[in-house]
């Protein structure tokens, strides 16, 4: 099995309510690719509440090999769940690793 670990750090917001929303926003789309993606065998997401923290966002999910996990990263639902998060990622760190 394939774990995919993704780290997100966000760009500045305008408030606080605007970046709340934003990052429930990407989470539930996000959370929402288990019941479209067939290959994806578990998915985690967890907004950050650690103020200490520069990044905003971690995403954890499970696959049987990393021809399924490549299968999910060009998964067209997926690849519109890029575009959401696209305009406000400052930056993405990702570690995948077998279990």
């Amino acid at each position: 099995m394939i774990r995919h670990v993704v780290l997100f750090k966000f760009k500045k917001f305008e408030n606080d309510k605007d970046k709340q929303v934003k990052e429930q926003e990407i989470k539930d789309a996000l959370m929402a690719l288990k019941d479209k993606i067939e290959v994806l065998r578990s998915i985690e997401v967890g907004i950050n509440t650690n103020s200490k923290e520069t990044y905003n966002l971690a995403l954890i999910t499970t696959f049987d090999n990393y021809d399924h996990l490549r299968e999910y990263a060009s998964h067209p639902e997926h690849l519109k769940v890029v575009e959401l998060i696209k305009p406000v990622k400052e930056d993405r760190s990702c570690v995948d690793f077998e279990i």
